[in-house]
């Protein structure tokens, strides 16, 4: 009787990590949210990782081995990842279980969408209406509220000098289409410095590990009002204690994470960007010389279901009232009330979270 009465073991998970923090972020958000223990696996992705993905195949080919995570049995039950690297591994941990890995995907997939028991994507990748798919508005995120509070006591000495509003300017960096020139950095400066001024505020700023120095450069030379400013890799990242203390936020327009980790913190947010109106960046001279090759054959050669439109996320945004575009009239404008977005986040994560346990309750995995 004890035995038929005893709680089965949570299904074994792994996360496979890759190189971009966003994608990781809403990968470890998710297991977070599932309650369960969980393990990472790093994937470290060759540089000519993407002609084993143009084939589909189930391999490890593209990744270097030695500097990855071991993957070895006890194979995991369910599997949760995202980006275009990471799919053959996933796929690959499957094959060797035997078929009975539950792969969860976040984000847009390469693979055919029947290769997943479950994608958890968002408007900017056109994904159909199907069973095994749960649309969201925004990227997945959990900000911790122990550690937000911990992050923003750090970092609160640093800017006691400071006048408010605190208005955090988060630069992200080359992204699809979206490339960072000095010329977008100078603009970004510019407008950011107007808002702070017209508020009577500072700016906090911070680059990230796509921001390309000569951007940060040009940004920081506009920059004539009280702020901070943090260079990736200079220090301790103050990232999440701004997201902790500033009062308002100023996002780059290409990092739907750092909008939607914005967005659950309720105060002003305003986009910046950083695109080229409706010019594709391949024929942009600067797009050309800034892309790795591996990039710019996904985006030209592609399937049209390998795109992927922003500002879809962008325009909703703008649309709902939950937040602004950062021009020339809201740069000079008093900052707005805060939002409600927040709830939003946690709400999806809640029921993406659900439709993960809900594949443990199904007759059987995904057969590709």
């Amino acid at each position: 009787m004890d035995d038929l009465l005893r709680t089965p073991p949570p299904p074994r998970t792994w996360c496979l990590l890759g190189r971009k923090a966003g994608d990781n972020a809403q990968v470890t958000a998710l297991a977070d949210a599932l309650g369960w223990p969980w393990e990472p696996r790093h994937v470290a992705a060759r540089s000519w990782e993407l002609l084993p993905h143009l084939a589909l195949r189930v391999t490890l080919a593209g990744i270097d081995r030695a500097a990855s995570s071991p993957l070895a049995p006890p194979w995991p039950d369910l599997v949760l990842t995202a980006g275009r690297r990471n799919e053959p591994v996933a796929r690959w941990i499957r094959r060797q279980a035997g078929g009975t890995t539950r792969l969860v995907h976040v984000g847009r997939p390469w693979a055919p969408l029947d290769s997943w028991n479950l994608v958890v994507t968002t408007p900017q990748y056109f994904l159909p209406a199907a069973p095994n798919i749960r649309h969201n508005t925004l990227p997945l995120c959990d900000l911790q509220p122990d550690a937000l509070a911990a992050a923003g006591e750090a970092l609160a000495p640093r800017l006691a000098t400071l006048p408010r509003p605190w208005i955090a300017v988060l630069v992200g960096g080359d992204s699809g289409k979206y490339v960072y020139t000095a010329a977008k950095g100078r603009r970004l400066g510019a407008l950011a410095r107007r808002l702070a001024a017209a508020n009577g505020g500072s700016l906090l700023v911070t680059g990230s590990p796509r921001t390309p120095p000569a951007a940060l450069d040009a940004l920081a030379g506009e920059v004539d009002v009280p702020h901070l400013l943090h260079r990736w890799g200079e220090g301790a990242n103050p990232y999440l204690g701004l997201l902790a203390l500033a009062d308002a936020f100023v996002v780059s327009g290409e990092s739907m994470s750092m909008l939607a980790e914005a967005q659950t913190r309720g105060r002003p947010v305003y986009i910046f960007d950083p695109g080229d109106g409706g010019t594709p960046w391949w024929r942009l001279r600067h797009g050309w010389r800034y892309k790795p090759l591996s990039h710019r054959l996904a985006m030209r050669f592609g399937p049209r279901r390998m795109r992927r439109d922003i500002g879809r996320i962008q325009d909703a945004l703008v649309a709902s009232g939950a937040a602004l575009w950062l021009d020339e009239e809201a740069s000079v404008a008093p900052l707005p009330a805060a939002g409600t977005a927040g709830a939003v986040c946690a709400q999806e994560l809640a029921a993406s979270a659900a439709a993960v346990k809900a594949l443990f309750q199904a007759s059987s995995p995904a057969a590709r």
